[in-house]
């Protein structure tokens, strides 16, 4: 394993490890969820440009254009979620509740 293939699994596996444990609040949560696409992004960037070839360099503007809508969606997840609750913290959210 080259060392930036090390250290692009690296920080998805730390993005990862981050949304495992440290979810106390929303945003944290979307923090490690970013992380993680955009060492996804990096990567499939690499990987495109070690290839040479122009099938799949639509590939990493694809992966950022959901990643864009997803951080999005995250975002307006969180205001809605500070408007009704007070707080981010995943704790006091009820999925039960309509």
């Amino acid at each position: 394993m080259t060392p930036t293939h090390f250290a692009f699994s690296s920080a998805f596996i730390l993005g990862l490890t981050g949304l495992a444990f440290h979810r106390s609040h929303l945003l944290s949560a979307l923090i490690c969820l970013e992380a993680m696409m955009i060492s996804l992004f990096i990567a499939l960037s690499m990987w495109t440009m070690q290839l040479n070839s122009a099938n799949f360099a639509a590939s990493p503007l694809l992966l950022l254009a959901f990643s864009a809508c997803e951080a999005s969606m995250g975002l307006a997840l969180l205001v809605a979620t500070a408007r009704t609750h007070g707080s981010d913290q995943i704790r006091n959210l009820n999925l039960l509740q309509c």
